[in-house]
This record gives C-alpha cells, structure tokens and sequence, in this order.
C-alpha cells in the first residue's frame, strides 16, 4: 500500500511510523520542518486526567498506555514521573474534589498525599500546610521534539521518505494525487492528513470539511501561552498543577510554565515580549510553587494554536465516501500521537477500531456540537 501522510508533526510521524510498521510504502510531506507546528507549541502532558465524555477518557487513557508500551521506561523523550497536583485556593479544591470521585470510578490510578509525603518527591515543592496534594502516578511529559525524531527516525528506517517544506496545494481524491507548491505531484492509494491546526483548509484542498475550531481566534480554546524559562536551580522532576501556574520540566534545567487564567489574552498576531508584563505575571508566581525560583527570566513566551475540532473532540476516520482520505484531528495529540499510529494504520489495513467508532468526521454532517471551554478557564483545568 502506498499512503501519502500530510503533516509532520507527532501525529504524522507516529501514523508514519504505525504504517511502515505493516510493509506501507510512506511519503510524508510537511510545509514546514517536521514538528515546528502545532507539536512545537504544546505542554506535552501526557493523561487521561480531564477527558471527557468516557469515550474520550478511555481513547485517552488507551493513548497513556501506548506511551508507556513504546518507551518502555526512561527514554530521551518520556518521562514517566507522574503528575503532582495540589490545591491552594476553594475554587480549585472544589474542582479536585469533584474530579477524583469520578476517575476512582474509571478506575484511573491516583493517590492524597500528606505534605510530607509530596516534599518526598519534590523536595523544592512550595508546599502551604493547608494544602491538598494528590499524585497521578502513570501521567508523564514529553519533549515533543524528541519524541518526533524518535517516530520520524524509525519510519524512515524502513523506507518512509519524509519530504519538509513541502507544501500541499491541490488534492484530486480520483487518483489520488497530491500536488505541491514546487509543482510536484505525488500519487497513492490513500491519503493521510494529519495537518494540525490546518487540517481544515488541507481538506478543503479535497472538497471535504474536517471542521476545526479557528485557531488564529485570540481569547478563544484555541489559543493559550507557553513560557520557557532559563534554567534554574530548582529541582524538579515531573508536571505540576498548583492552583495559578502549570510547571514541567523542559531539558537542561528549563521550566515550560503555563498560566490558564491568563490565555484570554492570547493573539497569535502578537506575541508577547519575554521580558514584558504578562512574562513579570507569570514568572511572578513561580516562586510560589518551587524554591530558588525568584528572579528566574524568560528564554520565550510563545502563543501556542490547539488544533481544536468543532466539537471538542478527536476526529478520525475516512472523511470520503471511497475511502481514500482519512483524517486525523485531535486537542490530545501528544498523549494519543503513539495510540493513533497504530490505530490509524490499522484501519488503512482493514482493521476497523471500536475506540475510534465516537470520532469519525462524518459525524459533522449530522451537525454534531459541544459546549467548549473559553478561556480564561478556571483553576485545575487542563
């Protein structure tokens, strides 16, 4: 089978690598560099933690798994450290405590720690007496960079061709042909679009609609800002949730911070400064969660695009009737990017999934919606 994957970020490089897994003949072709899109600018939290509805929660919690299967442990790009939350406000303890009943429920591991027992596993946490401290011991991060050069790199040691700068302007599904912006033309049996955030206007190409979110809306679920800090000498070993800042490690002792209730503010058409006022806001509160933190500065602060569907939730499956476009869509990339690979691959062999039965496209034509979040969103929201 010869398949054409549009878009190089984890998704294109984990359904990639899925193909050349089961003998697939794979060109991936990219309009940019491989994984500077949408993977670029995410918080690469891998969990299950806040999905809903339950379809949702288990095609997640299956994707968490996946991660922890293909790394097998440790490795350059997974960290399988766990999850640390802790309340320091009502509004968010009242969140945790509606939240955990639910993933016992599920079934989903976590563990109350007493203070003491969190400053075990972080001993610079910033840790208030009165706080409420819970543990999701199979959560992990990603360098997602890492991650796709991993992906990439084993697809293309089994023949993959990966074609960056390589821009998709024209698809004619009854060949099927890909045409490009240096006048190429590239055949398959299928296409694969794992465009991102442009999966919209790459199905538009096809006269199809895989309708996303607008992620170039400022304020809106789309959009959110990433900050990265210089390193620092606080210890830190895995993803935090305090009540006013999201913290993970980022590699050589950076920190990737993310402050929810101020993505309102968020415009992809202006970033803001690393040493502006929004950057003194959010490296304001870091001293709040880890020791040795004051006075840190900003390597960047990016403004990060989600590639949302209309929804809410993930799309997958053939958006035509011959069955000769199938489309990938998903908020959760990095925690579903491994499940998905295979998944994905799996249907383009005749292996139909059951987990993937909620999220096909052509759920849209029936005019399918959902009540989505709008930033700023509230504390202990992902």
């Amino acid at each position: 089978m010869r398949v054409l994957v549009i878009g190089a970020g984890v998704v294109g490089a984990a359904v990639a690598a899925g193909l050349t897994r089961r003998g697939a003949e794979v060109a991936v072709l990219d309009a940019g560099l491989p994984g500077a899109g949408t993977t670029a600018t995410s918080f690469a939290w891998v969990n299950a933690n806040k999905k809903d509805p339950l379809p949702y929660f288990e095609l997640n919690n299956a994707g968490l798994a996946a991660h922890h299967a293909l790394a097998g442990g440790p490795t350059p790009w997974f960290f399988p450290t766990g999850h640390l939350e802790w309340a320091t406000t009502d509004e968010h303890a009242a969140l945790l405590a509606a939240r955990l009943p639910k993933l016992q429920d599920r079934g989903y591991p976590f563990r109350r720690l007493t203070r003491a027992q969190a400053l075990g596993l972080e001993p610079d946490l910033v840790a208030p007496v009165a706080a409420e401290f819970v543990f999701y011991p199979r959560e992990a991060h990603t360098l997602p960079g890492l991650l796709v050069a991993h992906l990439l790199g084993e697809a293309r040691d089994r023949g993959a061709t990966v074609l960056p700068h390589t821009e998709v302007t024209g698809i004619d599904l009854a060949t099927p042909t890909v045409r490009t912006a240096h006048g190429d033309e590239h055949t398959a049996d299928v296409i694969v679009s794992c465009a991102g955030r442009w999966s919209t206007p790459v199905a538009a190409l096809a006269g199809l609609d895989v309708p996303l979110l607008d992620p170039d809306l400022a304020g809106s679920a789309t959009v959110g800002f990433l900050a990265t800090t210089e390193p620092v000498p606080a210890r830190l070993s895995r993803r935090l949730t305090h009540s006013r800042l999201h913290v993970r490690p980022d590699g050589g002792g950076r920190l990737m911070l993310q402050a929810l209730d101020l993505d309102g503010a968020a415009d992809p058409a202006a970033p803001p400064a690393a040493d502006g006022p929004l950057a003194a806001e959010i490296l304001g509160r870091l001293p709040d969660v880890l020791a040795l933190t004051a006075g840190a500065r900003l390597e960047k602060i990016r403004v990060g695009q989600r590639p949302l569907p209309a929804d809410g939730l993930t799309i997958a499956g053939f958006a035509d009737p011959d069955n000769r476009f199938y489309a990938v869509a998903t908020h959760s990339g990095l925690t579903l990017a491994p499940l998905l690979g295979d998944l994905v691959s799996g249907e383009l062999y005749g292996t139909e999934s059951p987990m993937l039965a909620t999220f096909r496209p052509t759920r849209f034509a029936t005019g399918a919606t959902a009540t989505l979040p709008e930033a700023p969103r509230r504390p202990g929201e992902q």
